[in-house]
């Protein structure tokens, strides 16, 4: 497997898709959901045709394109010698990638954070760190099932604690969340493989940086704001998190402490369905339109966005409008199991 216009070629064994097999051999492809949902993975198909695709989403690629030779990185599974031309890469994060590795963790708590969050924390059992990158997700093995679901890290390390923390929105019928709620226990153990993501901070000095956020699109965000303050960068940042009612908010003391800590960070919450009783003076509305009274020039900026889709959808088109050099927009997009069953996720057609 060849990748232009980089010039990497790594090995696939016909059991593994071609991000999987980038990734054991520290190769870190552009990629967001692994599932075929997202199109951050998607590329073109310069020389060879003997592919076969996993299950996945026309929005993310339309047959149209297919039949034009573009294909899902985290979808294809190659029959033989290919070229494959990267679309969207970051050439130095490329050769970065740290390796996968399959791990056993305890669960130490299971904190909710709000009505349907959950802090979830684990301790590695086995002697040594689990490295990755602030803003990494692990896949974790939903017990009693060969499914798994992937979890954005929300400290910056398991270095010294061998712990990992997330951020988990429970959602009814949830093929893991619901598990984690109903469940799971403290001393029970779990199965995770990682680090994935690309949703890293990028060095990028006297940039300014915008973060959006909302629900559990807290963890990958917290990882980055908390790894900003432990390496003191300085850089003039502003986290928008936008939940229902004040009942939503959550590590609120924390982000508010970090304006203590980083000189140019800036931390603002919004509403868009506060209770009419509730003592609220903050913003109100939906958080992309509070972006958009607050920001009416982001060039040169940075932008990291990660929450549910409708929103990172809708904020985007609004960075691009306000100045945010497309590619220069971060994005974790997260899914639910739910959407699995999408009309327009298609089984693929095989060789």
């Amino acid at each position: 497997m060849r990748f232009e216009p980089v010039g990497i070629e790594i090995e696939v064994d016909e059991d593994q898709t071609i991000l999987r097999a980038a990734a054991e051999q520290g190769v870190m492809l552009m990629h967001g959901c692994k599932e075929g949902q997202c199109s951050s993975c998607k590329s073109f198909v310069l020389d060879g045709e003997d592919i076969e695709l996993d299950r996945y989403s026309t929005f993310a690629l339309p047959e149209y394109e297919l039949d034009e030779g573009y294909t899902l990185l985290c979808r294809a599974h190659p029959y033989e010698d290919l070229t494959i031309e990267l679309l969207n890469y970051d050439e130095d994060m490329i050769r970065s990638g740290l390796p996968i590795q399959d791990r056993v963790a305890e669960v130490v708590a299971i904190t909710p954070v709000t009505h349907d969050l959950r802090h979830l924390v684990l301790r590695l059992t086995d002697p040594g760190e689990l490295k990755f990158f602030p803003g990494q997700y692990v896949d974790i093995l939903v017990p009693d099932s060969e499914a798994s679901r992937s979890f954005s890290m929300a400290n910056t390390t398991s270095r010294d604690s061998g712990q990992l923390e997330f951020v988990i929105k429970v959602y009814p019928g949830g093929v893991f969340s619901e598990f984690l709620d109903t469940r799971l226990n403290v001393g029970d153990r779990l199965q995770l493989s990682g680090p994935f993501g690309v949703f890293t901070l990028r060095d990028n000095p006297g940039a300014r940086i915008v973060f959006v956020g909302g629900g559990a699109g807290m963890a990958p965000i917290l990882s980055l704001l908390r790894s900003m303050a432990e390496r003191g960068i300085d850089r003039p940042a502003t986290y928008y998190y936008g939940a229902r009612t004040h009942l939503d908010l959550c590590f609120d003391e924390e982000l508010r402490a970090l304006q203590e800590v980083l000189p140019g960070f800036k931390y603002v919450p919004a509403l868009s369905e506060p209770a009419e009783d509730a003592e609220w003076d903050g913003e109100v509305g939906l958080i992309t339109d509070v972006v958009r009274r607050h920001e009416p020039d982001l060039a040169g900026a940075d932008a990291y966005v990660c929450g549910p889709p409708p929103m990172v959808e809708a904020a985007i088109p609004l960075l691009e409008g306000l100045g945010v050099v497309t590619k220069h927009i971060y994005y974790d997009k997260f899914t639910t199991t739910g959407d699995a069953g999408d009309s327009k996720v298609l089984e693929a057609p095989t060789r």
